[in-house]
């Protein structure tokens, strides 16, 4: 008898090896890099774009910022229908958005042609990561053996290499076509990921189920309301938390409601290891974002680098993440490398109270690099850890939620930086920020140490019916 590959809620037609089908690792890496690369690359266009619609900062920084609404909202949502309805299916459709995208950035008449652009990009790319990981579920379904740790790595290494060599080959792009050929980058892109998900995914034939098109409805009010205050908190848009607390009231009364909801509250509020891998995704993310922002600012205006230099001051913190993700990614070891990394965290932050105008650079090199330990061990750690916690029937839709908590740590940070940089990024408010970054270490580190689940090394088991 000829093996197929089955997975939750069908099977297909083409045989399988009877270990993890590693011709499904191409079409996921590929798939996974399409949001940081145009998370990254963008930064190089901000100013040429700038000035070919004469538009100032505060109106280019939307490219950005959309991106983020986008997907935070959409990882989630796609996430839930890769559940629903397969990863094939939403793979396809989430690339091919991509190129739609990327066609119309690259003809975009205005800068809010641009900015619908960049939202469809954030909902195109937000298939890949849910599908990524739900294939990786149906394999250990499949074979009854786990899926190797390895796989896991090669997503997360691919991931921050991308965002290390994103402004640099946004540059080049830029030099040989002008700003607009940052989107239409993602044309091949795009047919690449097509031509992979097309030959290589798993066709599956799924259980229909209605779509709980209102409760994604009442989530996405909630996050937008949340994160378009924290990306401008002030005391005169008082409204936007009010909505988005008005917009969770209805969404929990829903989800609590319907058969098949969108986030299961119940299942979920069950499940403290995965609530506990959410919060420190959030922790861990606020203060690696926080770094990113106030010390390049800082590097700049506190220390009086140049641009150009102070990108190249934290190389080494890039480096240093790639290595540690590269060495240890085979030994889950999550509660080892989440207090590990809670600890070198909280070393780092320490140390920027040390920093100064007069810092060599030899010390602001060094700090980069202690803080790219933490990054790699802990970004590894969380992402095991939700594989382990998650409910299986919605390994998509969780690790979707774990991005969107990674995005609203990135809007905190942003929203802390600017609160201890009113006018300027002088040293007091960087040892100000440091503060910050030390209290959300420490509770990073009191979130991990009670938490014995974290050295459990399988996986839940799907819930039943």
């Amino acid at each position: 008898m000829i093996p197929r590959l089955t997975g939750r809620t069908g099977e297909t037609t083409r045989p399988s090896p009877a270990g993890f089908d590693r011709r499904l690792i191409p079409p996921m890496l590929v798939g996974s890099v399409l949001n940081p690369v145009n998370s990254s690359m963008i930064a190089v266009a901000l100013v040429p774009i700038g000035v070919a619609f004469g538009a100032p900062p505060a109106e280019t920084a939307w490219l950005v910022s959309a991106l983020y609404l986008a997907t935070a909202v959409g990882q989630p949502v796609m996430g839930r229908l890769v559940d629903m309805y397969g990863p094939r299916r939403l793979y396809l459709t989430g690339t091919a958005l991509v190129g739609v995208a990327g066609l119309l950035g690259a003809l975009a008449p205005s800068l809010g042609a641009l900015i619908a652009a960049r939202v469809l990009l954030g909902f195109g790319t937000s298939a890949a990561y849910p599908a990524a990981m739900r294939l990786m579920r149906s394999e250990a379904e499949r074979t009854g053996r786990d899926s190797p740790a390895g796989v896991l790595t090669a997503l997360a290494v691919a991931n921050q290499t991308v965002a290390v060599v994103g402004p640099a080959l946004g540059g080049l792009l830029i030099g040989l076509g002008g700003w607009r050929a940052v989107f239409t980058v993602n044309v091949p892109l795009s047919a690449a990921c097509l031509v992979l998900g097309t030959l290589r995914l798993p066709r599956s034939e799924t259980r229909r189920r209605a779509v709980d098109l209102p409760g994604m409805a009442l989530f996405a009010l909630l996050l937008v309301a949340l994160m378009l205050f924290l990306m401008h908190p002030d005391a005169g848009r008082w409204y936007l938390p009010a909505l988005s607390a008005a917009a969770a009231t209805a969404f929990a009364a829903r989800e609590l409601r319907v058969p098949d909801p969108f986030v299961d509250l119940r299942v979920l509020a069950g499940n403290g290891p995965l609530l506990a891998t959410y919060l420190r995704q959030l922790l861990a993310y606020t203060t690696s974002y926080a770094f990113m922002y106030g010390y390049t600012q800082w590097l700049e205006q506190g220390r009086g680098l140049g641009a150009s230099t102070a990108g190249l001051t934290l190389l080494p913190l890039s480096l240093a993440a790639l290595t540690v993700s590269a060495l240890t990614g085979r030994r889950e070891a999550v509660r080892t490398k989440l207090i590990t990394g809670s600890v070198l965290q909280l070393t780092c932050c320490a140390a920027l109270l040390l920093v100064g105008a007069d810092s060599p650079l030899w010390l602001l090199l060094a700090v980069g690099a202690l803080l790219g330990i933490p990054q790699g061990l802990i970004g590894l750690a969380t992402q095991n850890a939700l594989y382990r916690q998650a409910d299986p029937e919605r390994i998509a839709s969780a690790a979707g939620l774990l991005r969107t908590f990674m995005y609203l740590g990135a809007l905190g940070a942003s929203a802390a930086t600017a609160a201890f940089y009113p006018h300027r990024a002088d040293t007091a408010g960087l040892h100000g920020l440091a503060l910050f970054m030390l209290a959300g270490s420490a509770l990073l580190l009191a979130a991990t140490l009670p938490d014995r689940s974290l050295g459990r090394n399988t996986p839940r088991t799907p819930r039943k019916a």
